[in-house]
């Protein structure tokens, strides 16, 4: 899908239509930053255990 043909989707659907694609990116997002920040926490406990 075209970014033209997903703005005039977006666009029809009011309010809901920009706000569920912003809640996806958010949630992605903060999914993303829980994984790196439980990667690097990780791995400096197995760097102090040993």
């Amino acid at each position: 899908m075209y970014a033209n043909d997903c703005f005039a989707l977006m666009g029809s659907m009011g309010w809901m239509g920009w706000l569920m694609p912003l809640s996806a990116m958010l949630l992605l997002g903060l999914a993303i930053a829980a994984l790196v920040k439980y990667l690097v926490t990780s791995r400096h406990s197995r760097e102090d255990r040993s």
